[in-house]
């Protein structure tokens, strides 16, 4: 049972337009990707962020 793309009218005056299963499995898996890849992103940046705190925080405590 495959849904093909619609559309829905409503008394407003708006109209909706849904897509179909197979584009709705490939836009879900887009966004998904994207969302890993921004998280690991995120991770390696907080990383090297935390690295130079380390190198940081090592240079102050040899100055004083």
């Amino acid at each position: 049972m495959n849904k093909e793309r619609y559309k829905e009218e409503y008394e407003e005056g708006s109209d909706l337009l849904w897509p179909s299963e197979k584009e709705d499995k490939v836009t879900r898996k887009f966004y998904r990707d994207l969302s890993h890849l921004t998280k690991k992103e995120t991770s390696n940046n907080i990383k090297r962020f935390n690295f130079f705190e380390l190198v940081l925080s090592i240079t102050k405590l040899k100055i004083f």
